[in-house]
């Protein structure tokens, strides 16, 4: 079978690892030990798997051979009986194996630069965004994942019109990506004297955080603007011109920040989020491209979909990909989002295995 052959080259890489990790060099070599650990660790599991898949179709196919040979009624039930819960067991550890070759989306690991922006609903759009905000900072301190506002435009009541923030840790993008869309609140406004049902929105993209070896920025490209940020006022007014603009001419996306006092350090900011946002248009341009069948299970990255729906009055979030429905929405934007991080990736993953066994239908029908 080829699937075999495919686990068979995983085992003999496994070994190899193994082997390079006990090698004096690698462990001098802090950067390569932690990477062949990681792999060493990924494989690990699955290496674990398919042995034990081999040992009980041996098994099955030895309960079968004694089946056959014996002629006593009762050994016969006891083999068939051994033949049954092998094939079962064989069945699962199959599927098991079959999630094992379901692709890495390389950018899970990443951090995350994530924006939200107040959409329809006026200043309770803005109180929603900052609802938001306050539920991605509470999930990612229980993660221990580092945040960092780089960019923030207060509302007038309250909350954001517009609030950038990175993340940073150990998976956050496979954990985060799939927030990005629209999100709709159904609640009464502590404004509303009639008790009236208000619909507002905010809108929230979470982009992989590039590297510099991802996107290479030439300087030609780039428009610079510098402007006088606006501070707390008095004598902690800020007169010099520290907040920065930055323009990528080609495609026209900006980028800017004036958290900063130092116009250096809202520069070096700016183009964070700039060069995330290339990024994140290149990835959407090929994902376009190949047709890739993330953008369908989620589609993450088309933010005019409404994603999901909290509904204060009815205690109830529904996120209408999935048609998953929690309530408790106190604890959900205390940030325990858990279960519905979790459920995301759960469905991600049913797609994605859905795509191997498609491919292994049709390479086993040519």
């Amino acid at each position: 079978m080829e699937w075999r052959a495919v686990f068979e080259k995983m085992v003999e890489e496994f070994e190899q690892v193994e082997r390079q990790l006990s090698d004096p060099e690698v462990i001098a070599n802090q950067s390569l030990f932690r990477e062949l650990s990681q792999r060493y660790a990924e494989l690990g599991r699955v290496v674990e798997v398919y042995r034990e898949y081999c040992q009980v179709a041996a098994d099955a196919e030895e309960a079968r051979a004694l089946l056959e040979e014996s002629t006593d009624e009762e050994m016969r039930e006891f083999f068939q009986a051994e033949s049954e819960a092998a094939a079962s067991r064989m069945a699962e550890l199959h599927q098991e194996l079959l999630v094992a070759l379901i692709p890495k989306d390389p950018l899970d690991r990443k951090s995350v630069i994530v924006e939200i922006r107040a959409g329809t609903g006026g200043d309770e759009a803005g109180l929603f965004a900052g609802d938001l905000f306050d539920m991605y900072r509470r999930f990612a301190e229980r993660q221990g994942w580092k945040m960092e506002v780089l960019e923030q435009g207060p509302s007038d009541r309250g909350g954001f019109k517009e609030i950038v923030f990175a993340v940073a840790g150990s998976g956050v993008y496979g954990a985060l990506k799939h927030e990005s869309g629209v999100h709709r609140v159904q609640r009464v406004p502590e404004t509303e004297s009639q008790g009236r049902i208000h619909t507002s929105a905010a809108t929230v993209a979470v982009l992989p955080e590039a590297e510099d070896i991802d996107i290479e920025l030439n300087p030609a490209d780039l428009k610079i603007d510098v402007f006088r940020a606006g501070g707390p006022g008095g004598q902690h007014m800020q007169k010099n011109e520290t907040a920065v603009r930055v323009s990528h001419l080609p495609t026209g996306i900006t980028a800017s920040c004036s958290d900063q006092r130092s116009q250096l350090q809202n520069r070096e900011r700016a183009l964070r989020v700039l060069r995330s946002k290339l990024y994140e248009q290149e990835r959407q341009r090929q994902e376009q491209e190949l047709a890739t069948q993330r953008r369908e299970q989620v589609k993450s990255g088309d933010r005019s979909e409404k994603i999901r729906t909290y509904n204060f009055p009815q205690d109830r979030l529904t996120d209408h990909r999935i048609g998953l429905t929690l309530h408790n929405l106190a604890a959900i934007l205390d940030g325990e989002i858990d279960e519905l991080v979790a459920a995301l990736q759960e469905h991600e993953q049913k797609q994605r295995l859905a795509g191997v066994e498609s491919s292994g239908d049709e390479a086993a029908e040519a």
